[in-house]
């Protein structure tokens, strides 16, 4: 994959695919990324390549289209983790996105003490580190907001959103190959958003001229990762993630969307009549009242009543 290069005068960044593939912008080269899937821990899950390469593709694609785009006050700070966590993004792809898979959950958008931290989503920097075996030096963007500093496997805040989404996978599937060999992870919108304050702002709350270009590019990207995942079930993680989900795949399940499909797709007969159940399930924010009453009963019981099959175990319901 060529380097893409933009002009202006922004410090550059990189999206690691492998030590040759990266996202340059203009400015002082930055210190080379490490390879793709360096490092200990368990060993990819599926054997095949393309869907991994073709996930990290997506991603490039992705962080190319936005990153010219521009956002107003209140918001101060704009952070891509795909871009300076970009080696543990692509370690989480090479080792767990590789194959088809069942179920895809899609989230908003990076939490400020989750995947903005390691790369990962949902990626509480514990479980990341302890449970799915990823790990390395985290980058720090270009601008920081003193109050969100990127401090990646150092960070000792807890993102309450991932604690409890992997923490319901691991107690419900004992080990991430059981786990990923049905399910897949993912965010619809890569960036964070800060204002002065430094409080979270989320993409649902960004003015009509800065979603609309936003969203277009997400929507392209949940499209493609679903095409290439092939998922019997597109779960959004929260009402506003399905809701794009929906949207997303609307032509997309009405055979109309051609335009919009990978080349290896385009055309094929099995594209037109793919068709995935998209549901929801709630979000595990400790802002929801309904998630700190009982997220991981709520999560398990709409996700059963979608039609998916789920351990019966103690620890897959209970705390």
């Amino acid at each position: 994959m060529n380097r893409i290069k933009d002009s202006g005068a922004e410090k550059r960044e990189t999206l690691a695919l492998r030590p040759k593939d990266k996202i340059r912008g203009p400015g002082k080269q930055d210190p080379p990324q490490s390879p793709l899937g360096k490092g200990g821990g368990n060993a990819a899950v599926h054997t095949s390549t393309r869907n991994g390469e073709e996930l990290m593709r997506i991603a490039i694609a992705l962080t190319r289209r936005i990153r010219r785009l521009r956002f107003s006050a209140p918001v101060a700070h704009v952070y891509n983790p795909l871009v300076y966590a970009g080696d543990q993004y692509a370690e989480y792809i090479e080792r767990f996105g590789r194959g088809e898979r069942e179920i895809v959950l899609f989230g908003m958008n990076p939490g400020p003490w989750g995947m903005t931290q390691t790369g990962v989503p949902f990626g509480e920097v514990g479980i990341v580190r302890d449970w799915l075996k990823l790990s390395g030096r985290v980058r720090r963007p270009r601008s920081e907001h003193p109050k969100v500093l990127i401090r990646g496997f150092d960070c000792t805040r807890s993102e309450v959103s991932g604690s409890r989404l992997w923490g319901w996978a691991k107690d419900a599937f004992e080990t991430p190959e059981r786990f990923f060999s049905r399910f897949f992870v993912a965010n619809y919108c890569p960036l964070v958003f800060l204002e002065e304050s430094g409080r979270n702002r989320t993409p649902d709350k960004l003015p009509a001229e800065e979603r609309v270009p936003l969203f277009a590019a997400c929507d392209e990207a949940l499209r493609e990762t679903v095409l290439t995942m092939r998922p019997k079930f597109v779960i959004g993680v929260g009402a506003f993630a399905a809701t794009r989900a929906r949207l997303a795949l609307e032509n997309l399940v009405h055979g109309a969307d051609q335009a919009s499909l990978p080349d290896r797709t385009r055309g094929e007969q099995s594209a037109l009549v793919y068709r995935p159940v998209v549901g929801e399930i709630l979000h595990p924010s400790p802002a929801s009242p309904a998630a700190n009453r009982g997220w991981r009963e709520a999560a398990v019981a709409q996700m059963r009543r979608i039609g998916i099959t789920l351990p019966t175990g103690p620890g897959s319901i209970r705390q």
